[in-house]
């Protein structure tokens, strides 16, 4: 019978994480793998942990204590959890439990030393590694030391760092227990770490091993610079050997001492290329069996290697997943691509270019939110990680096709042009391919046939369909945005009668075929024709003034106050509200009563103070234009503002206290006057040139044009949002149907479904409560990765750089996208819900899409790290008048929230005051 304390190492496997941990399990999982020598030992099991657990006193109260702390209460966090510890190491191992090890210490020898490790059921798993979360004691003697020492480990899972660590990845403490690995120690003459995938780049074709002499502590602790060895191929490719001057080595009488290395020593490999090449061939068969990236920490022995730990690198951005992507996630990989190796599966070299970057929202997606932009985009993506790619490598491949694709893409967003030239740069990686489509003109023309981008909002980025010939010509006429708008609310009118009648499956059904038409409207040439024709136009006037005049960024000054363009109207329209609610003293203290504002009650609340009627009807007139709108809306599962109202709370009493009455028609008038003295001073400038009337006749027209068609760039998206909260109400009404037959727990379970997965349920009254936690898991490491703009079927990921030297040191560099310099207090703001803006300041954020536009009217400057020249938030700040550069690398982290910043928005950099 299977003893419930104590399990050899050979007696589990991966499988059995809930009862050896993390750790454990994959020391068990490598046993079964042929040619990998793991040193011989046994786990104390979790069932153990949980009987000694039982035995200390009051640790039932303390548990309830330290749940109700978070991760900023670091002191009470210290104190608690150093009390728990001293708690646990003081209580007596149960009888039964210690004769248990006692007897596996008499069959792998008593006398013999061993190592005590930690091995939590939350650590070493595919989203979160724990590393250096819990303890490790090395060369313990004795079975009375060893006891002790598996107290320690049991006590080590409320270390401070490990509190922390759980509370931060949302782990709740009671639902995580603590095993123990005994195994017998390994005296090695080096040892190290071995990364099957390159740790930073993220290519999983470099394996790195960092080697040093001695135990590996040393390593580990930070003690010691290792040997860094890169293979490649079965070759060392790159080989930096460090002076390593101490080494960690195992004393006669139990423990470690750090010792000096002997001088002639120091500069030797602690590897040979020989050794090295060998050990990466026993990480790749690890890396098969576990069927992702391993960090593998090794021991050599003998000329021979002992693998003591095994887990996945957590922090590798993983690889979109090809063969799953058409119908969602598989059986084998239900979490979608979560950082195996199944991105090359289709043969071949590729790269994929981020859509999030394009849409100006890289926060990851929950699954019913990435298929159904899947569903209803252009062209076909890929999901990875939470997010969204589209395979350009027929494109870049081409020659031909290769220079309109990269003209495209650095107009919007330098950084992925320079990412794919990097890719492009590199011997033998591109294949050879012919041109897939007509060779698009990649000169800026004032009607050129429109490039639509790899996602269902039509701005010109890679992989849309090939140009069809030359398009038909657009006149500069302000009926056609009418005509196109109205289009629009008639086919957003004809969804929402049609299907308020359907439900189960036939709503599932019909919303395939709503799909076609939410494709086929975004396709209309016409459509596609308005949004090239002001874009090109804007191009055209910033690159023939700069030429003529010497003046850079004209058309941000031209396009102010450009009618018609539906996301700066929807900042200006919540000025109004202000408007109302500003004299009602009565509303603006409810307002700021944050303890009483609820979604679910907050108007109907705020309609019993005194002139809450009138407030409560100006933001339900904002809330019926604009409600579908919120952060992230390309994500279906995102509340929208309709939802949860009082996300507008900070932003309308912000407008309250920043501005006075008729605010919003003063902004828009003022932009206009500017807009038209700008004109009036580059038409006579230009008259007074060689060849003048001419210049300036053509510059008039342009003027003109991008005024016709460059607010009409904001409504497609606007169209697209729009349609999803109709889909949406359907698809929600539905989850709380399977709630009520107890199919579902709640009805936000039903965003951890694909949409394919969400018609099953419905059809069968049936769901996987399994997948969907294993779901939220996966969601929530896919948090904390950050994506990049391009990626390689390798795994590499690819920022660019600006490769500019025209920025002073110590400036930050980005792209400028709205003229004029600011200087004022940076407001690093992550939550719009969070805003609390006063005039003069500059917002410093990840990304603004539409939904961030009500924040623009009370800045004063915009930096975001994503972003380009013609999306949202770019668009919206030249609108406002607002300096702004965008796609500044990891500015929320350079600069502190109210540190004062100088916004160089024509020449694109930021500079930290002193």
């Amino acid at each position: 019978m299977t003893d419930p304390y104590v399990l050899d190492l050979g007696e589990v496997d991966e499988t059995r994480v809930a009862t050896v941990g993390g750790k454990g399990a994959h020391l068990g999982g490598l046993t079964r793998i042929e040619g990998i020598r793991v040193p011989d030992g046994f786990c104390v099991t979790t069932g153990a942990f949980e009987r000694a657990m039982a035995h200390v006193p009051s640790i039932d109260d303390r548990l309830d204590e330290l749940s109700r702390l978070g991760p900023e209460d670091g002191e009470a966090i210290r104190a608690l959890s150093a009390r728990m510890r001293r708690m646990i190491e003081e209580t007596a191992v149960p009888g039964d439990i210690e004769a248990a090890i006692t007897g596996s210490l008499a069959r792998f020898g008593e006398q013999a030393a061993y190592a005590v490790r930690s091995s939590a059921t939350a650590e070493d798993l595919p989203t979160a590694s724990f590393a250096g979360q819990q303890d490790t004691y090395l060369n313990v003697l004795g079975p009375t030391a060893i006891l002790q020492h598996i107290s320690r480990c049991w006590a080590s899972m409320f270390t401070e760092r490990a509190v922390v660590y759980r509370q931060r990845h949302g782990i709740d403490h009671r639902t995580v227990h603590m095993a123990v690995v005994v195994q017998r120690m390994v005296f090695p003459h080096a040892s190290g770490v071995l990364f099957t995938a390159d740790p930073v780049s993220g290519n999983r074709k470099d394996a790195t091993v960092d080697a040093g002499f001695g135990l590996g502590e040393a390593l580990v602790s930070g003690l010691v610079n290792p040997d860094v060895f890169t293979v490649r191929g079965g070759e060392v490719v790159t080989r930096t050997i460090a002076a390593k001057e101490r080494a960690v080595h195992a004393l006669p009488a139990g423990g470690t001492r750090e010792l000096a290395v002997d001088a002639q020593q120091r500069e030797r490999p602690a590897l040979t290329d020989e050794q090295a090449v060998r050990l990466v061939g026993l990480g790749r068969r690890i890396e098969a069996h576990f069927g992702r990236p391993q960090d593998i920490e090794w021991c050599l022995v003998d000329d021979g290697f002992r693998i003591v730990q095994s887990r996945p690198i957590t922090t590798l951005f993983p690889l979109p997943d090809i063969e799953n992507d058409a119908e969602g996630p598989s059986d084998e990989n239900p979490e979608g691509n979560d950082g195996g190796d199944h991105g090359n599966s289709h043969g071949g070299n590729h790269v994929y270019v981020s859509v999030g970057h394009q849409q100006m929202m890289t926060d990851a997606m929950k699954p019913l939110g990435y298929s159904m932009w899947q569903l209803t985009a252009m062209v076909p993506m890929h999901e990875a990680g939470g997010r969204l790619f589209v395979d350009v490598t027929r494109r870049l491949a081409s020659p031909t096709s290769r220079d309109g694709l990269l003209d495209v893409l650095g107009k919007g967003d330098p950084l992925v042009r320079d990412a794919l030239e990097t890719v492009l740069g590199r011997d033998g990686f591109m294949p050879s391919l012919p041109d897939p489509d007509p060779d698009p003109d990649p000169d800026p023309d004032p009607d050129p046939d429109p490039d639509p981008d790899p996602d269902p909002d039509p701005d010109p980025a890679p992989g849309g369909p090939p140009p069809t010939g030359a398009p038909a010509p657009i006149a500069t006429d302000p009926a056609v945005v009418s005509e196109l708008i109205e289009r629009s609310r008639t086919s957003v009118a004809a969804l929402e009668r049609d299907i308020r009648t359907k439900e189960g499956p036939a709503l599932f059904d019909f919303l395939l075929e709503a799909f076609e038409e939410h494709r086929r409207v975004l396709a209309d040439p016409l459509s596609m024709r308005a949004i090239m024709a002001g874009m090109d136009a804007t191009w055209w006037l910033n690159d023939k003034l700069r030429e003529w005049l010497g003046e850079k960024n004209v058309a941000d000054t031209l396009t102010l106050s450009a009618p018609g363009n539906i996301t700066s109207e929807m900042g200006l329209a919540l000025l109004d509200v202000a408007d109302v609610v500003r004299p009602l003293p009565e509303v603006v203290a409810f307002l700021r009563d944050t303890e009483r504002l609820e979604d679910a009650t907050f108007l109907d609340e705020l309609a019993k103070t005194e002139g809450g009627g009138e407030a409560r009807a100006a933001i339900e007139a904002y809330l019926d234009r604009y409600g579908m709108r919120c952060v992230g809306e390309i994500d279906i599962t995102r509340p929208r503002w309709r939802e949860r109202p009082t996300t507008l709370v900070p932003v309308i009493l912000d407008n309250v206290r920043n501005f006075g009455p008729g605010a919003a028609e003063q902004r828009f008038e003022q932009g206009r006057r500017k807009a038209r003295e700008k004109e009036q001073d580059v038409l006579s400038r230009l008259r007074a040139l060689p060849d003048g009337d001419r210049k300036a006749d053509e510059t008039q027209r342009m003027i003109d044009r991008v005024r016709t068609f460059i607010g009409y760039r904001e409504y497609p998206k606007y169209g697209i949002i729009s349609r999803y909260f109709v889909y949406k109400q359907a698809l929600l009404a539905e989850a709380e149907r399977l709630v009520r037959d107890n199919v579902l727990a709640e009805k936000e379970d039903a965003f951890y479904l694909t949409f394919q997965e969400l018609h099953e349920a419905v059809r069968s009254d049936r769901a996987d409560q399994q997948l969907i936690q294993r779901r939220k898991e996966a969601f929530r490491s896919h948090q904390a990765l950050t994506p990049p703009r391009v990626l390689t079927s390798d795994g590499e990921v690819l920022t660019g750089a600006y490769r500019r030297d025209d920025v002073p040191a110590g400036a930050l560099t980005g792209l400028p996208v709205s003229a004029g310099t600011v200087e004022g207090r940076a407001r690093v703001i992550l939550d719009m819900a969070e805003a609390d803006l006063e005039a003069g300041d500059i917002l410093v954020t990840t990304f603004t899409d539409p939904s961030w536009s009500p924040l623009f009217v009370g800045i004063a400057g915009l930096v975001t790290e994503v972003g380009g020249l013609m999306t949202h938030g770019a668009v919206i700040a030249r609108e406002y008048g607002l300096p702004a550069v965008v796609g500044v690398e990891r500015a929320t982290r350079l600069i502190r929230d109210g540190q004062r910043i100088r916004v160089h928005g024509t020449d694109g950099y930021v500079e930290l005051v002193p």
